[in-house]
């Protein structure tokens, strides 16, 4: 079934009129015709049943009902830090990471990052939106503004997290036991190159659990996509009966 997420909260039993970039997905790319029923999410995480009862290629009309009793979010709280990525690595992991369900990503400038700025922050939105919609969710992942990884870290506060670090540390098993009852985690991705020492020893610092994936060396979206998809099916809600 369609699903459209907006970013303002509705009602049951009131009619929500759209234009722009969402009837143009709605009566262009997906093709909806009239009296097709559609799931439509507000900015709360709240999902209604809705009917098309108009809709052109300028504007659509659409009546909602009663909520729809469906919540696709996971009860785990994640919250990724990655390392500024070039090119499209860093689309694919806000698509995918999006995908299995991570609360907030933080694009965050390290020691060996490669791209310091971007202006890429709307696209990285959309992507996310559209991901989002995708794979069903009741909410869009936040996506802060590029920030430095030490201030990053630091402003986490209480929230427990592990970072990544091909050179040593707990084994990836151990340390998700030792977070398994948080209900927020911050998992933290270097960019090409990995963490610096430095780096490290500041995410230790500020109880951060040091750990590696393995023996072998991975891309930085490759661990980005794999730590996330590992720690929902250890802590989330992949391994979940549906």
């Amino acid at each position: 079934m369609t699903r459209l997420i907006l970013d303002k909260t509705i009602q049951p039993q009131t009619t929500v009129t759209l234009t722009g970039e969402k009837t143009h997905y709605l009566s262009t790319v997906i093709r909806c015709r009239v009296d097709e029923i559609i799931i439509v999410t507000d900015s709360t995480g709240t999902a209604y049943s809705g009917r098309i009862s108009a809709i052109t290629k300028k504007q659509t009309t659409i009546e909602i009902a009663g909520p729809f009793d469906q919540n696709n979010e996971s009860s785990l709280d994640i919250i990724l830090l990655q390392g500024l990525l070039k090119g499209e690595k860093m689309d694919l992991v806000i698509q995918k990471a999006t995908e299995l369900g991570v609360a907030e990503i933080v694009p965050v400038i390290t020691e060996r990052s490669q791209l310091r700025t971007t202006r890429k922050l709307q696209r990285w939105q959309k992507i996310a939106e559209e991901a989002s919609r995708q794979s069903g969710r009741n909410r869009i992942p936040l996506i802060h503004e590029p920030e430095a990884f030490e201030t990053a870290i630091v402003s986490q506060g209480l929230n427990k997290g592990i970072i990544f670090w091909e050179e040593k540390g707990a084994p990836f098993s151990a340390a998700v036991a030792e977070l398994k009852n948080e209900n927020r985690i911050v998992l933290c991705i270097g960019p090409e190159g990995g963490f610096s020492a430095q780096e490290v020893r500041a995410a230790s610092q500020n109880s951060f659990v040091v750990t590696s994936m393995g023996k072998r060396i991975l891309r930085a979206e490759t661990a980005a996509i794999s730590a996330v998809a590992i720690v929902q099916y250890s802590l989330g809600d992949i391994s979940a009966v549906p």
